[in-house]
């Protein structure tokens, strides 16, 4: 049971309410963790300035979404794993490299395989990176300053995880074929 009330655009604070409209738009419904950011503006207002920044980066869909769900897997929410897996599969990625990275396991595919070891240790490590991290990252074919969208994917996860996990957000339909089982 949710331990907070989803506000809905028109019942949200003002200032939330042109985030929570666009957010909408972009997803084309209004993710619950996004609704239950939208009842402090603050949260809901700088979360979306970093999505935005993160989705203008340098990675191309399937990358980013390799990123969110292994952060998603790494701090155990179940809401965020149930959504990215959705996401990753409706993005491309395959049922195996989703399954590998649900599972804790590297993908076959290296860029994926760097992405996903980088993004693990970020979190495990508290971002205390060796340069042996760093030269495997660059070795797959990024450049080294890819590693700070990296850091943004997993501020991102942190925001995301954190609310639904303290919020207890309700999984939408939409993703309730991915809810790990466990949840």
């Amino acid at each position: 049971m949710s331990l907070f009330t989803l506000p809905t655009i028109d019942t949200a604070p003002e200032a939330s309410r042109p985030t929570m409209q666009a957010l909408r738009e972009n997803f084309g419904f209004l993710p619950n963790v996004l609704a239950t950011m939208g009842a402090n503006p603050v949260l809901l207002n700088g979360f979306a300035g970093a999505f935005s920044a993160y989705h203008g980066g340098g990675f191309d869909e399937c990358e980013r979404q390799v990123l969110l769900l292994t952060n998603a897997v790494t701090l155990r929410c179940p809401w965020t794993i149930a959504a990215h897996s959705t996401f990753a599969l409706e993005d491309g990625l395959t049922v195996q490299e989703v399954d590998d990275l649900r599972a804790g396991r590297l993908p076959a595919n290296p860029r994926y395989a760097a992405l996903s070891r980088l993004a693990r240790l970020i979190l495990e490590k508290h971002g205390v990176i060796s340069d042996r991290e760093i030269t495997a990252f660059t070795a797959a074919g990024f450049v080294k300053e890819q590693v700070f969208e990296v850091i943004l994917s997993v501020g991102l996860s942190t925001m995301t995880a954190a609310t639904t996990n303290l919020a207890r957000t309700p999984i939408e339909d939409h993703f309730m074929a991915q809810v790990p089982s466990a949840a």
